[in-house]
């Protein structure tokens, strides 16, 4: 552990000082100079000289000849400065610390410990002739609380949403939805005749891949896993099994489909939640936005695949069904790599070993777009006053932290907190701070704005940039989150003007 310390004006100071890291600061060409003794670096208005022992460096500051502007009563104050591992906390003259409130929130009840959690109950839904829905219930008990329906990323299923049906299911009533085509919800028969086993001289069976066949089955003639299968599939499932107005909350794709779905059918919609939303889905022109140019592909994801497609997807699926790759995603997405996804991996790695998996695939991958884009979305949700909450994972490394940033300038009631350390997943990887913000937002909802959003002092706040960092237990351990919420008055130019203040101040970069 390295533990420096420094002094300076408080018109800027720097605390990178390591010279692993040295090159992260803002002084324009500091990451060229080579490590020294000691080494004179300029501000605009000072001069620092950094003398390095053995156990630490020292920053002193003196003034820049030819600066008449510079009081000369700041050169006597200083302000102390420690950092260790990297973590800085800053006192002014008179010892008062400077530090991000913290706010302490409910950890996840733990069975082992004999907390009470909710009873989740797995489901069948028969939609479409050999289409089955597979989805979790749980909290039907509380029949008079607001019901909520969770959609899942790319790839995953109603299992990534565990710790929410466990958790808020205590208190609402959830639901939990596989896509058709993804999770649970792949069909129970081969919806092409005569699939072959990917190699011949195994006879057994087991490798046979659904969907490779030479024609579609009868009620497979028209099946194309697309958004606007999914759009029609939310729809039915809303107004079959839960039969009122939900809140849609959704995950990556879950996010785009539960977007897309509130700008068609806003009279089904409470409010909806963006969990990293994606904010595009689809390679292929939609037939219907573009009928001639989606008449230059010949294949739009329908069964069975041509043979050059199967080539292609037996070649990928091979790659990216093998348990290494789908560990590697999942180091990936997770910003916290002591998070916990045994059972994550396995789900997803029990999904892969369906037969109709490789095929449906394929026909997610070459399905239309849908006929309403990301943006055009928002702007139907925002016309029929679709209540909207961004909660968004800083260190996502897809959907990174400008896509929610973009939304939330189209869209700029829309609440939006910023999480971080979190990824692409914070529902599964930080799930304390998501059910705390989700409650809170849904309790501001169901009160006409009354109640204040989580985190803000009172309703009138929502127009303020707010920094908090959100404490729980987990696991016997006390964990620490840093949530930012974006107000709807701060333009984006003054964000970045108060985020590039802040650096120069307090003389810390992240990227």
């Amino acid at each position: 552990m390295e533990i420096c310390s420094f002094y300076s004006t408080p018109y800027y100071c720097i605390v990178n000082v390591r010279h692993d890291v040295i090159g992260k600061c803002l002084i324009p060409y500091q990451g060229k100079f080579p490590i020294l003794k000691e080494r004179r670096l300029c501000s605009g208005l000072d001069v620092y000289s950094v003398k390095k022992t053995r156990k630490r460096r020292r920053y002193t500051i003196a003034a820049l000849k030819g600066f008449d502007s510079v009081d000369s009563s700041l050169l006597s104050e200083s302000y102390n400065s420690d950092m260790v591992d990297g973590k800085v906390s800053t006192q002014d003259v008179a010892g008062r610390v400077k530090s991000v409130p913290k706010v302490m929130i409910p950890s996840l009840p733990c069975e082992t410990k004999g907390d009470s959690v909710a009873a989740v109950e797995s489901c069948l839904w028969e939609w479409k002739p050999k289409l089955n829905v597979h989805y979790e219930k749980s909290g039907c008990q509380n029949v008079d609380s607001a019901p909520i329906l969770f959609l899942p990323g790319f790839g995953v299923g109603s299992f990534h949403y565990e710790k929410q049906l466990k958790d808020l299911g205590r208190d609402y009533r959830i639901w939990a939805l596989d896509f058709i085509g993804q999770g649970k919800s792949l069909p129970c028969e081969d919806p092409t005749s005569g699939s072959k086993r990917l190699d011949e001289s195994e006879g057994d069976g087991n490798n046979v891949l659904w969907g490779f066949g030479d024609e579609a089955e009868p009620w497979a003639k028209e099946l194309v896993y697309s958004v606007d299968l999914w759009r029609d599939q939310v729809y039915y499932f809303i107004e079959e099994v839960i039969k009122e107005p939900v809140y849609i909350v959704g995950n990556s794709l879950g996010g785009y489909v539960a977007l897309y779905f509130a700008a068609y059918y806003p009279q089904l919609v409470k409010g909806v939640t963006l969990l990293n939303a994606t904010p595009f889905w689809g390679f292929l022109p939609n037939p219907v936005r573009s009928p001639r140019l989606s008449r230059l592909f010949p294949w739009s994801g329908t069964f069975p695949l041509p043979t050059k497609v199967r080539k292609l997807t037996e070649l990928v699926w091979q790659k990216i069904s093998a348990p290494e790759s789908i560990a590697e995603v999942l180091k990936q997405v997770y910003a916290d790599h002591t998070t916990k996804v045994d059972k994550v991996f396995s789900s997803i790695l029990e999904v892969t070993e369906h037969p109709a998996a490789a095929a449906s695939l394929a026909s997610i991958m070459f399905a239309p777009r849908g006929q309403l884009n990301f943006k055009e979305a928002l702007t139907g949700c925002r016309m029929n006053n679709v209540p909207v909450c961004l909660i968004y994972g800083k260190e996502d490394p897809w959907v990174m932290p400008i896509w929610g940033l973009q939304v939330k300038r189209q869209f700029p009631e829309a609440p939006y907190y910023q999480i971080s350390p979190a990824g692409h997943c914070p529902h599964d990887e930080v799930p304390e701070i998501v059910n705390f913000l989700l409650r809170g937002w849904i309790r501001n909802i169901e009160s006409d704005s009354s109640v204040a959003l989580p985190l803000l002092d009172s309703p009138e706040s929502v127009e303020y940039d707010v920094v908090k960092d959100l404490e729980f237990v987990r696991q016997g351990m006390k964990k620490s989150v840093e949530v930012q919420f974006y107000g709807s008055m701060t333009s984006q130019w003054e964000r970045l003007g108060k985020f590039l203040k802040s650096r120069f101040q307090y003389g810390v970069y992240s990227p």
